[in-house]
């Protein structure tokens, strides 16, 4: 019979791991989950190697213990846990419970107890014990039966202590570890040991005297006067601080054995939490299709695929549904037209419709009304095909979307579900997924197309509704609406790129990279494959004998967090950096832009995300030409091969200066704020000023840069743990800052009160043009996830009305090129940036009008503010 294995995890210290492992990660609903997926990566790898059949994580239950009672400050040198880390705690319990496996913790007691206690119950009940921690004091544990396993860096090295590791590393048993906390004392749980007294001496101390009591009654014996007095002095402190180590294993439990047997994870469970958290690369490695193929109780419903396409098909009003199969739909084949009316229910062949004069006619005739599923993908993929989509009122993915930003509701069998109407199989689902995707014959196609737009005629009006009651509909109608149109144009159209400069660019870095590669050799002394991580770590670790910041598997961590902390330590970790950014810039830019060059035309055609963000900004994907990098001049450059489609035009780049903080002082209705935007003042100057209590002439640029941090630090609901991290100092000076920016402009400091108590009266907040963000997490019982909502309740409305602002811009925009007749076209939206290209006879009055456009689009308490460039290429443009 196999033998039975239980692992018990540390699941505060796992987590505390992987927050510091790994760089802050944002899911698109902007929470957190750096240490949710390290976390995730550490359990995957644990029940891979471990195969455990009993499986447990302990977690503190609160900040008290019974220690306390003993030493009232134990663990009080230890910093308030960042707010980052703790949001995702909820998260870490979520993953858990999706993945089977329990969890446990135990008012006044510790992990570290609840592991003890089950450990030596588990080695009665003749188990291996497997412990998991980044706390070395969990060594004492090991025995025969019981291995702990310390993290080291990072989170997936881990040391195996068992009691002849311990012997070999130490000269010590498991049970001496804790006389040698009690001599040494450990800072990071605030016991304080005997002064003067650290490892080497309580090792050797132990060795010869065997246990601290021992050794306490034979002081006599023990050589050094110094060492003498301090063990006399503080011969009470160390046997409470061994009395502070020792890990209780009688510990009230109530959790038992059975309740931990680990049989395996549903893999739906964990899929949903995995698109919940945006882990794409997790759920890739689940493997097999995730998604259960629901048993939907469909009625029955007639339709037609008629002969010919004619006039009697259509109607006034039509629910009109276009079917792709790619989701990137500029590359898409269409499979297929459903359309619904009052005269019965039709399925229009991709074949038949693109060859008939009447279809083409329909879709041009805005007399025609459309209510569509995605306007934007519609209108784009039928112009491809030489059509244009014309009388499309309603959206519904529009419609849902600005419902509920929040919801992943990315298909229209999930809008459908969610409000309880005609029932629909999900894509995946209809055509199966990756290699087992298949389009279906055409009487199945035909229904499930017609079923999809029998569910948009029942969505329709309970949206509509829906939004009406939510004083959104003009959001919807006058802003939302007409700018997928002004998307498509700009997607369609696409931007022109010389293919040519591209290349050179991508010459010219290769030989720069060669040359820096060269120069990293003569530094390290000899040949190497700079992109081999081992080959690297042997040279700077060994040969140059830098500091080991974080070790692996397979020797010594090169990442960028490891060089970034290695940076004037050796001239050749700034080459090594440089290496890396540009190597980047070469295969992610330069070859990824060039792989999706249409080469007929020369352009780019991106795609702008409009149902995406929860605050409603626009993302740019295949490629994002928002996220080109600009910090080095490589990739500045990059820019220079954005050109007009035309000759003697020009790009022409608009750009809100300052909005989100514009828009601060206007919702914040700060005095102090209002004036100095109102006075056209340098607002970090004035941070600064105000912060630091300095004249304008005393603020030196560190201070600047510090008020700048704060500044937009303020408009992302920042924490002095964001902020310390953001400039390198402390998180009691960046607590600090933030008090007195706050003191500074009281105005910001009551609109964070009153926003937070407005959300948790209605369960969302809203823009200037009502766009909507529900936080139902505002009143939750849970500090951390509470925390996190108050964060969310106050940053959104000021990024969601800029996005608001610069979308009725660009509507805006449009119209007055139309009504001046000009030939200028809007191509790319970039934040808060719009880039045109325009003749350049048309540049003086461009010059004039946009900033006039832009800036009165909407009446704020401050003014907005413009500023243009123009050049040849995109680069010139800034």
């Amino acid at each position: 019979m196999e033998k039975k294995k239980l692992v018990l995890i540390d699941g505060n210290s796992i987590a505390y791991r992987a927050f510091f492992a790994l760089p802050l990660l944002n899911n698109d609903k902007g929470i957190h989950t750096n240490a949710v997926y390290g976390f995730t990566m550490m359990l995957m790898k644990i029940l891979e190697e471990e195969k455990p059949t009993h499986i447990l994580v302990a977690f503190d239950a609160g900040k008290t213990t019974f220690r306390h009672k003993t030493f009232e400050e134990y663990k009080g040198g230890r910093q308030k846990t960042p707010a980052e880390l703790s949001e995702q705690f909820p998260f870490i319990r979520e993953l858990l419970d999706a993945y089977g496996i329990a969890r446990y913790e135990l008012e006044n007691y510790e992990a570290d107890d609840i592991i003890g206690t089950l450990s030596l119950q588990a080695e009665k009940d003749g188990f291996g014990v497997k412990v998991i921690s980044g706390d070395k004091d969990l060594t004492q544990l090991s025995s025969s039966n019981t291995t702990v396993g310390i993290t080291r860096k990072g989170i997936t090295d881990i040391e195996e202590y068992t009691p002849e590791h311990i012997q070999e590393k130490y000269g010590l048993t498991p049970e001496q570890i804790i006389d040698m906390k009690g001599l040494m004392g450990d800072t990071s749980d605030n016991i304080p040991g005997v002064p003067g007294v650290g490892e080497k001496t309580a090792i050797k101390l132990l060795k010869e005297f065997s246990t601290l009591e021992n050794l306490l009654e034979s002081i006599d014996q023990v050589s050094g006067n110094k060492l003498k007095e301090k063990l006399e002095e503080f011969k009470g402190q160390a046997l409470m601080s061994k009395k502070l180590a020792t890990i209780e294993r009688q510990a009230p439990i109530e959790v038992k054995l059975p309740e931990m047997v680990y049989d395996g994870f549903t893999k739906e469970k964990v899929a949903a939490l995995y698109k919940e958290l945006g882990f794409s690369s997790l759920l890739d490695k689940l493997g097999e299709d995730v998604h259960e193929a629901a048993q939907v109780e469909f009625r029955e419903i007639e339709f037609v695929i008629p002969d010919h396409i004619t006039d009697e098909i259509f109607s006034n009003e039509n629910y009109f549904y276009v079917e792709l199969l790619e989701d990137n739909y500029h590359i898409a084949e269409i499979l297929g037209f459903s359309v619904v009316n009052e005269k019965g229910n039709f399925f229009l062949p991709i074949e038949q419709a693109l060859q008939s004069e009447v279809f083409k006619s329909w879709a041009e005739d805005n007399g025609k009304k459309k209510i569509v599923y995605d306007v934007k993908r519609s209108e784009v993929s039928l112009r491809k095909r030489g059509i244009h989509l014309k009388g499309a009122n309603f959206d519904i993915l529009m419609a849902s979307y600005l419902l509920n930003p929040s919801e992943a509701l990315d298909d229209l069998s999930s809008i459908a579900k969610k409000y309880g109407l005609h029932p629909l199989q999900s894509d995946e689902v209809f055509y199966g997924k990756g290699a087992k995707r298949k389009v279906p014959e055409i009487s199945v196609l035909a229904e499930q197309l017609v079923r999809k737009a029998l569910a948009m005629s029942e969505l329709k009006e309970v949206l509509k509704d829906l939004l009406i009651k939510n004083e959104q509909y003009e959001l919807f109608k006058e802003l939302e609406m007409p700018l997928s149109l002004i998307l498509a144009d700009m997607e369609s159209y696409g931007i022109k790129v010389e293919r040519g400069r591209l290349e050179t660019m991508g010459r010219e870095l290769n030989e720069r990279l060669i040359e820096i590669e060269e120069k990293i050799c003569e530094l390290a002394g000899e040949k190497f494959n700079i992109n081999s991580p081992k080959q690297l770590g042997i040279i700077l670790f060994e040969k140059l004998g830098l500091p080991t910041i974080k070790k692996t598997k397979t020797g010594h961590s090169t990442s960028a967090e490891v060089l970034e902390k290695l940076s004037g330590h050796h001239e050749i970790i700034e080459y090594i950096l440089l290496y890396r950014q540009l190597g980047k810039l070469q295969s992610t830019y330069i070859e990824g832009l060039l792989k999706v060059v249409e080469p007929k035309t020369e352009k780019i055609h991106t795609r702008f995300q409009q149902t995406l963000t929860a605050t409603g900004r626009l993302s740019s994907i295949d490629p994002n030409l928002q996220n080109i990098p600009i910090r080095l001049e490589e990739g500045r450059k990059i820019r220079q091969a954005f050109v007009p489609s035309e000759p003697g035009w020009v790009i022409f780049s608009a750009d809100y200066s300052q909005i989100e903080l514009r828009v601060l002082a206007h919702i914040a209705g700060d005095a102090k704020l209002i004036q100095a935007f109102k006075d056209d003042l340098d607002i970090h100057t004035k941070t600064a000023m105000e912060v630091f209590h300095v004249s304008q002439e005393e603020v030196t640029s560190n201070m600047r840069r510090q008020a700048k941090a704060v500044n937009f630090g303020i408009v992302y609901g920042i924490s002095d743990y964001g902020l310390s991290q953001n400039l390198g100092i402390s998180r009691k000076e960046a607590g600090q800052f933030i008090d007195r920016y706050l003191s500074s402009y009281p105005g910001v400091k009551e609109y964070m009160d009153d926003i937070i108590h407005t959300a948790k009266q209605k369960g969302y907040v809203t823009t200037l043009l009502q766009r909507r963000r529900y936080i139902p997490e505002i009143t939750s019982r849970n500090f951390n996830l509470r925390s996190f909502a108050e964060r969310t309740a106050m940053n959104t409305p000021i990024q969601g009305s800029a996005a608001d602002i610069i979308k009725k811009a660009m509507i805006d925009m449009d119209e007055a090129l139309k009504d001046k007749e000009l030939k200028t076209r809007l191509l790319l939206q970039v934040h808060d940036e719009l880039i045109f290209e325009a003749p350049e006879e048309e540049v003086e009055v461009l010059k004039t009008l946009v900033p006039l456009v832009m800036e009165n689009c909407i009446e704020l308490s401050v003014p907005l503010k413009v500023d243009y460039s123009y050049g040849p290429t995109w680069f010139d443009a800034k």
